[in-house]
């Protein structure tokens, strides 16, 4: 009996890319609180912006059918905070 010769599409590697987001979106997130700033902006500003990158390129891939869009929209939003609440202080401490 032969193997079946069609990739399945719940084995590639793009099925990871909504979970990494949202993983480096709730490290990112605690950026946007006052009281963490300080603590997590060495992370929020990198893990920020790896979690709008992979949480929109798993949008991509789930809108084809390839891994759950949940993740990678939750990802990227949490993302987003993160990144923002970077470049907020970023902004409010330099004026």
């Amino acid at each position: 009996m032969s193997a079946p010769t069609t990739p399945d599409p719940g084995g590639t590697p793009a099925v990871a890319l909504g979970p990494t987001a949202l993983v480096l979106g709730v490290v990112a997130a605690p950026g946007v609180w006052p009281g963490l700033m300080f603590t997590v902006m060495p992370w929020s500003w990198l893990t920020g912006g790896l979690a709008v990158a992979f949480g929109l390129a798993g949008v991509r891939y789930a809108r084809r059918g390839i891994g759950r869009m949940w993740p990678a929209v939750t990802g990227t939003v949490l993302g987003a905070l993160g990144l923002g609440g970077f470049f907020f202080l970023l902004a409010a401490l330099s004026v």
